[in-house]
């Protein structure tokens, strides 16, 4: 009736006692430093658990502070395109320094020479910035 227990079978027989069958599944090991791993334990990697979520954030925050920097330069651009006039000194896309001479609703006559009185007619978008303003 009385039986010889190693000191495994002791521990498994208290830790089936003390958390039921789930407890004993998985077996413990021992590393080289002492410290004891086993199937039932998560290993956290080098940031902890909150790596995924904190990398998430910051996925959107940039996606939203790009979105709102842009919408920024849009409205910037079409306030300095609403507000050109005549005599204005812009800078097209193309490179061209010019002089605003005549505003149509989508394109803008540049004079480009004054010994010459050379115009080109260029779209509106392709202005890209006045250089100088001159008031009337």
């Amino acid at each position: 009736m009385f039986s010889i227990f190693t000191t495994n079978e002791i521990i498994i027989q208290l830790a089936s006692a003390q958390f039921g069958d789930e407890g004993v599944q998985g077996s413990a090991t021992t590393t080289a430093d002492g410290s004891a791993t086993g199937e039932g334990q998560v290993s956290t990697g080098p940031f902890g658990d909150s790596f995924f979520p904190m990398l998430m954030l910051l996925l959107v925050g940039m996606i939203v502070f790009s979105f709102f920097g842009g919408r920024k330069q849009k409205k910037r651009r079409a306030s300095m395109l609403d507000s050109l006039a005549k005599r204005d000194q812009v800078l097209t896309r193309g490179g061209v320094f010019g002089t605003i001479v005549e505003i149509k609703p989508d394109r803008i006559v540049l004079k480009v020479d004054e010994s010459s009185n050379t115009r080109i007619t260029v779209l509106r978008d392709s202005i890209e910035q006045v250089t100088a303003e001159t008031t009337s």
